[in-house]
């Protein structure tokens, strides 16, 4: 492939961090990802952060925290990656599926329709790295007909009294809105560190807590550590003090802890994001859109508002009035000229795990609509203003194409 599609950014600084933690003798849990932790909780400005082996590990723990269970139910998008229903699945719970509006987010005009006395958690997800619109979520949770509905059966329902906000945010860090950080903007949000994402560790992903009164943070961090070290009281690193070997198990827990080794990757790129991923990927935003925007075959993604700027994470070009199958043509014969896309994402119903379970595509019109034209274009550090224009270039070179197909529909 002449321009692939997202490799990670692996430089000297980066090999030399990580050559540096294997030669402390720390390769599991240890200073570097405490240190990790809490230089993410300064950058979003929230009081803890627990950093774990992949985003969706932090996902599932956030909800079987707060007690969510069979005969539960959790509002989720209908246009997100899999893994956003697949741990409300694994907490035997429903996954209650809305559309999203045209920027790809949730439609919160949906949301307060989906409630029913079963819903324990909402997971808002900011698609591409655009945050969603987290004032009017947060105000439907504590909107007095809609606590009145809530039913709790754990002492974490009980003390919050209301529907869990659970921000799915695995492209936004970095990300603002009102001026405000994702990590920051609702009750728990889970980043991910996949080798495709800005910030990437390889693996890995973290919970930023910032529940309201009356909970303990720091009680609550004791208590996503315990459960991601399969319910043991002390990890590694508190275990190396002078007698302090004894531990207790006091839940059957998961393991799904970070290790030194993938944080030291995310120190490095956590210390250079602001200034320069981020930066970086703007560009390469704008560069595309500053094109794009002047055809009117194209539709250019919002990624900056009055309150709202994104993380630049996915830029998902949409072709206008094509149909699946013809972006689908567009995308091989993108790939035949050396430039790698991709498309983000198959709708959560048109996969067979969840068409299985009853779910529609036909339910879900948007959803449908903004896949269905959707093409990711590649954004990544390493892009050269060169390699932008040849993305450009072959882009502009399919209009035939695209004029072709729209006579045919």
């Amino acid at each position: 492939m002449l321009i692939p599609f997202s490799p990670p950014r692996i430089d000297d600084k980066i090999i030399a961090e990580v050559s540096e933690a294997l030669r402390s003798g720390w390769i599991t849990t240890g200073p570097r990802t405490k240190k990790f932790e809490q230089k993410i909780a300064q950058y979003v400005n929230v009081p803890r952060v627990v950093c774990l082996n992949s985003g969706s590990a932090g996902l599932e723990l956030a909800l079987r925290w707060y007690g969510v269970q069979e005969g539960d139910e959790v509002i989720v998008p209908a246009y997100t990656y899999c893994a956003t229903a697949n741990v409300v699945v694994h907490c035997g719970a429903k996954p209650v599926m809305v559309d999203v509006r045209e920027d790809f987010n949730i439609d919160v005009d949906q949301i307060k329709a989906a409630i029913t006395d079963k819903t324990k958690a909402i997971i808002p997800v900011d698609i591409a790295g655009y945050p969603c619109d987290y004032d009017e979520i947060n105000r439907i949770v504590n909107d007095p007909e809609m606590k009145s509905k809530f039913q709790a059966h754990t002492p974490e329902q009980k003390k919050l009294g209301r529907i869990l906000v659970l921000s799915d945010a695995a492209h936004s860090i970095g990300a603002e809105y009102k001026q405000k950080k994702t990590g920051s903007l609702c009750d728990l949000t889970v980043f991910s560190f996949h080798a495709v994402k800005n910030l990437t560790t390889a693996e890995g992903g973290a919970i930023c807590i910032a529940l309201p009164e009356p909970f303990d943070t720091d009680e609550i961090y004791s208590e996503l550590v315990t459960k991601s070290l399969h319910g043991q009281t002390k990890d590694a690193l508190a275990k190396t003090k002078p007698g302090n070997w004894r531990y207790d198990v006091v839940e059957p827990g998961y393991k799904c802890n970070m290790t030194d080794i993938l944080a030291s990757i995310g120190l490095v790129e956590l210390e250079r994001y602001e200034q320069d991923m981020l930066v970086k990927r703007k560009e390469i935003f704008d560069s595309y859109s500053s094109v794009f925007s002047q055809y009117d075959l194209f539709e250019v993604p919002e990624y900056e508002s009055e309150n709202k700027k994104s993380s630049y994470h996915v830029y998902p070009l949409r072709i206008k009035g094509i149909t699946e199958e013809q972006r689908d043509l567009l995308i091989q014969k993108i790939a035949e000229q050396g430039v790698g896309v991709n498309v983000h994402f198959i709708p959560l119903p048109m996969l067979t795990a969840y068409k299985s379970r009853g779910y529609r595509i036909e339910d879900f019109p948007v959803s449908y609509d903004l896949y269905s034209r959707e093409i990711s274009l590649p954004v990544y550090y390493d892009l050269t203003p060169e390699m932008i224009n040849i993305v450009i270039q072959t882009i502009l070179s399919l209009q035939g194409d695209i004029k072709d197909f729209l006579n045919k529909n």
